[in-house]
């Protein structure tokens, strides 16, 4: 196939992917800023413009999420409207097999997955650790509560103290907690003072505490703008225990692994991260091929719904299972390269398989 016909493909594939991500980009938008602003529209920070913010910035992020339905709905897209205006017959007439009008749509595929890594997730994952701040902002002294199912904490033994430590948010990839709270324990296992503080910041061997309220057994509580708390935590220790790893660009993850693996953790979850944004540009390539199984077939009258339904519901089905295996290389269970090669591979297994046996018999 010549480079006329394979960009003509690849250009077709490249506008349908463009259009379906706007799309889905505007829908996905609208309805966080729609659910975000109907929770906190009560509290008393929060302003129109400061909502807008928070959605603007953490759109990126759950559209990362949809990237692979992106592309397999655009291969699907583009293949059945190729197979419409018959395009494609006319291609298969001229001696062109399936594999040759493909690679243009897997050559776009993997070129998607490659920005998606490259440009999005960086994007990504900035701006969702400032949203985050914004909305702590927004939230700021609505709510104090802590509890042990929905909270981070942490234990620390610093100077011979031990410390109990939670937050209501993790900012700031896990260095800065929003209205939290510290619990110091004496030798007995009580708890002999409380303090809580609108923002914590982890120093160089102390938490910087901001806006601080201490409670102690029998005293009122006693308003200081600021203290601090020994620790003995490391930035490495706090952010592998506590940071999204959502929250940390592509390019600064390997050195979050090394870094955490210096000091004997295992870093799983960062791992994780890595090889599922590495893996990102073959899975779209085998999302590609899984809708090419089900779009190529030419009917006269139109394509099969019930081809289409198939399609979907097995992207469906494999993001499902890259989720749940991710799921096991978080919480150690599966080596992390493991768990993000394995759905890849099988899907793309599964596509080259069904395509040799349709198209070459």
């Amino acid at each position: 196939m010549g480079w006329t016909l394979g960009l003509y493909f690849f250009r077709r594939y490249a506008a349908i992917t463009a259009w379906f991500f706007i799309g889905i980009y505007a829908l996905i938008f609208l309805i966080d800023f729609t659910e975000f602003s109907s929770r906190t529209s009560g509290l008393p920070n929060f302003t129109f413009f400061a909502a807008l913010s928070v959605s603007a910035l953490r759109v990126p992020m759950i559209v990362q999420q949809t990237v692979p339905f992106v592309a397999l709905f655009a291969a699907m897209a583009t293949l059945i409207s190729l197979n419409r205006k018959y395009e494609l017959v006319i291609a298969r007439a001229a001696g062109i097999s399936a594999w040759q009008f493909l690679f243009p749509l897997c050559m776009g595929a993997l070129l998607f997955g490659i920005l998606t890594v490259g440009v999005l997730n960086p994007i990504a994952a900035h701006g969702l650790s400032r949203s985050e701040l914004l909305e702590s902002d927004i939230r700021s002294g609505a709510s104090n509560k802590v509890s042990a199912a929905n909270a981070p904490w942490l234990h620390q033994k610093a100077n011979g103290i031990d410390t109990i430590i939670g937050a209501r948010a993790v900012l700031k990839q896990g260095l800065e907690l929003s209205d939290a709270v510290f619990f110091t324990i004496d030798k007995n296992g009580d708890i002999v003072e409380r303090k809580d503080a609108a923002r914590a910041v982890l120093g160089d061997g102390y938490w910087k505490l901001k806006d601080v309220k201490v409670y102690r057994d029998g005293q009122n509580a006693e308003s200081r703008p600021s203290d601090r708390v020994a620790t003995n935590l490391k930035p490495e220790y706090v952010q592998e225990r506590l940071a999204q790893p959502e929250t940390i660009p592509f390019f600064e993850l390997p050195a979050k692994i090394e870094a955490a693996r210096s000091f004997g953790l295992r870093a799983n979850a960062f791992a994780m991260q890595l090889h599922s944004l590495i893996a990102m540009p073959l899975l779209l390539v085998a999302m590609t091929l899984i809708a090419a199984t089900v779009s190529m077939r030419f009917a006269r009258m139109g394509q099969s719904t019930t081809m289409i339904l198939g399609g979907v519901v097995a992207g469906f089905l494999l993001y499902v299972v890259s989720v749940l295996v991710k799921a096991f290389g978080n919480a150690g269970f599966v080596p992390p390269f493991v768990a993000a090669w394995f759905p890849v591979v099988v899907a793309m297994f599964f596509g080259v398989t069904f395509l040799l046996y349709t198209e070459d018999g």
